[in-house]
């Protein structure tokens, strides 16, 4: 039964783990960390993301332009960029040792000690993936927070708002972040589950013509 639950509980956090990956990519490529809406040109949206600026119409005509030089970006853009890709790399990197330390993985199946630490491992990458992705997208967001509430910026000006790759973005650092704990905590069944060593077998005896039980010879000999 409990090797059940530890097995639901490995497959749950690798779901987990693999969901937050996918959406961390996602969030990181996406041009929606920040929407801009005109109030003179309602017809047009306007899109910010780490690597370019977006503008779609209503005629759903979308126009793209990368940001001009890296150097140019606010600090928080361009540290995201960097966070961010960390993250993508540290979650994929996560998953593939999880997925050797798991159970069901055939591989390493008479090195349990050796599964076991797979999956801390890999539980621990994927926890700092998530928090690598959980830093820039909340910094980003504070920033937005700050310039949409700044008084000395005229009332006329358009302030940018939450995009949806901002919400995107804190899912998947919680997805990492709990896939992580799930299977690093799983860990410890990879020795429960471990098979007991075989019980030695007594050596045969031998019936003697009274009737009588006897030691085997070569045993017998090394007793005299």
């Amino acid at each position: 039964m409990a090797g059940g639950w530890w097995a639901k509980a490995q497959a749950g956090g690798m779901l987990l783990a693999l969901l937050g990956w996918v959406s961390s990519c996602v969030t990181t490529f996406v041009p929606l960390w920040k929407n801009l809406n005109l109030d003179l040109n309602e017809l047009e949206v306007w899109n910010m993301g780490l690597w370019q600026v977006c503008i779609t119409q209503e005629e759903g005509v979308v126009e793209c332009q990368a940001h001009g030089s890296f150097l140019a970006l606010p600090p928080e853009l361009r540290i995201s960029r960097l966070l961010m890709c960390v993250s993508n790399g540290l979650g994929l990197l996560g998953c593939l040792l999880a997925a050797l330390g798991l159970d069901s993985w055939r591989a390493c199946e008479d090195k349990p000690g050796q599964k076991q630490r797979l999956l801390l491992t890999g539980g621990a990458v994927l926890g700092t993936a998530g928090i690598t992705t959980l830093v820039p997208v909340s910094w980003v967001a504070y920033n937005t927070v700050l310039d949409f509430w700044d008084e000395t910026v005229p009332d006329i000006v358009p302030r940018w708002e939450f995009g949806e790759a901002t919400f995107l973005g804190w899912f998947a650092g919680a997805f990492l972040a709990a896939g992580g704990l799930l299977l690093a905590c799983s860990a410890r069944s990879t020795s429960a589950t471990t098979p007991p060593a075989p019980a030695c077998r007594q050596l045969p005896t031998m019936r003697g013509p009274g009737g009588g039980h006897h030691p085997h010879p070569k045993i017998a000999d090394l007793v005299i």
